[in-house]
């Protein structure tokens, strides 16, 4: 019997567990989900409330309401991802025979090289925060380690070895050993002997005892880089920053990448085009 009916609500839980079972990254779900969540709420001020029956036009004129909302052409170009990949799940899976997005373009924009932060900036950074122990140890990490900042929020005490620390495996990651510099050792020493006594084995804590959660580390660290005087920058430039670094010192290439967990040795080797000079080959991290 052929399918006439189909709620934009449930394609959209199916579509998100079509994700899960295919090992898909949480942030990525969440990602997607939030996206199609938008394009559901356009649909249904309209009356539409049937998949099976959205229209190119449809797509279209949500593709303007964005526009009109303030996003940037990145981010609507993100979303229109979200959705062109939605449908053609639904194609694949025969719930649909024709495809509305196979002709939505996305929006043209300019693709900013990442932001690298130079020797004085992190320096200035680093004394904006020197009497807070506990985000001079968060920004020490992610300048000496290139650690993501989900990988960071998720570090439990265990996880810290006496050199080194440990990344556990997740989603589609495999784990890891981050060697640990001096520096980062330090700072790390330092935040410990004033962590608040918890039950949870988290290893940055609020004030409160429970974990430092992802936004809120951005947040504090955004706070930082105003104080320093640091524009355009994010917690993410951090982690871009020890790979230019570093390779920029000589470490080599396939060492960076281990390190930071890049599944492809060609996503660290889009860093060399920002590096002007390179020193001859070390065989260990650099110190920042």
């Amino acid at each position: 019997m052929t399918v006439t009916t189909l709620s934009l609500s449930k394609a959209h839980k199916e579509f998100l567990n079509f994700l899960k079972e295919k090992g898909r990254a949480s942030a990525t779900i969440l990602a997607y989900g939030s996206d199609l969540q938008q394009l559901i709420d356009f649909c249904q001020k309209t009356g539409q409330t049937n998949v099976l029956k959205i229209t190119a036009k449809d797509l279209e004129e949500f593709k303007k309401s964005l526009g009109k909302d303030g996003y940037t052409p990145k981010s609507i170009s993100r979303k229109i991802n979200s959705i062109r990949t939605f449908f053609k799940v639904l194609v694949k899976q025969k719930l649909l025979t024709d495809n509305p997005s196979v002709n939505l373009t996305h929006p043209k924009y300019d693709v900013k090289p990442p932001r690298i932060l130079s020797r004085m900036e992190y320096r200035a950074l680093r004394d904006a925060c020197r009497s807070d122990v506990r985000i001079s140890a968060i920004i020490e990490l992610f300048l000496q380690s290139g650690v993501r900042i989900g990988e960071l929020a998720g570090l439990e005490l265990e996880d810290i070895k006496d050199s080194a620390i440990f990344i556990k495996p997740y989603e589609s990651q495999a784990g890891r050993e981050i060697p640990l510099n001096k520096p980062a050792k330090d700072s790390l020493d330092a935040y410990l002997k004033s962590r608040p006594k918890s039950k949870s084995r988290i290893l940055f804590l609020t004030k409160s005892g429970r974990p430092f959660l992802i936004r809120n580390i951005r947040s504090a660290i955004d706070r930082y880089f105003k104080l320093a005087g640091i524009k355009d920058a994010t917690v993410n430039d951090l982690r871009h920053t020890f790979i230019a670094h570093q390779l920029k010192a000589g470490v080599p290439l396939v060492l960076i990448s281990r390190i930071v967990g890049h599944k492809r040795l060609s996503t660290t080797e889009k860093y060399l085009k920002l590096i002007k000079d390179k020193s001859s080959e070390k065989m260990k991290i650099r110190e920042l």
